[in-house]
């Protein structure tokens, strides 16, 4: 096993379906997405993009799309789907680092949960992402976090986020939310 991997390695492997991503060097796997990840991950995005477009505060994007933080060359990771903040009403420049996004979210790995809701928690919390949410297509359900103390808040019925600067928030229907996704 490779002890210190850097993006210049994760960029020669052949591709084979899995998605890679390194965190300080090290190298971590998931397979390929399936159906219910894909439904739930368009049906978010949509919705993201729908409440940041007309805004000057950030813009929804999806992966893959990589983010990074520190070491560059030892950390790329990348969120089903974010929202980056605007500088000077562009899109910074890419790669995005981890400063830059004001929510992250990933649609729950049923073969590996820990990632996200260990690794990726510390790892977003940890630099200074505000918000993370984890989606559960199979018991249609969102979990936030807030803060790497934050016992995280698990949600059945409805979903707001309004980052600094918007004039509302994005209100999520999750029950009409799931039957969009899957319906």
């Amino acid at each position: 096993m490779q002890a210190e991997w850097t993006v210049d390695m994760l960029d020669a492997l052949p591709e084979d379906g899995n998605r890679y991503e390194i965190i300080d060097g090290e190298l971590f796997m998931t397979p390929s997405p399936m159906y219910p990840h894909q439904a739930v991950l368009a049906a978010l995005l949509v919705r993201l993009r729908a409440y940041l477009r007309p805004s000057s505060i950030a813009r929804a994007v999806m992966s893959p799309s990589d983010v990074r933080k520190g070491d560059h060359n030892k950390n790329r990771v990348q969120p089903d789907t974010f929202a980056v903040r605007l500088r000077n009403g562009k899109i910074p420049e890419f790669p995005f680092d981890m400063s830059e996004v004001l929510l992250a979210v990933e649609v729950e790995s049923p073969s590996n949960k820990t990632y996200d809701y260990q690794t990726k928690r510390r790892l977003y919390l940890s630099n200074g992402v505000p918000e993370y949410w984890i989606v559960s297509p199979e018991a249609r359900t969102f979990t936030r976090f807030r803060s790497l103390d934050d016992p995280a808040e698990l949600l059945t019925s409805r979903i707001e986020w309004q980052p600094e600067g918007m004039p509302s928030p994005l209100v999520i229907d999750l029950p009409e939310f799931f039957e969009d996704a899957f319906g």
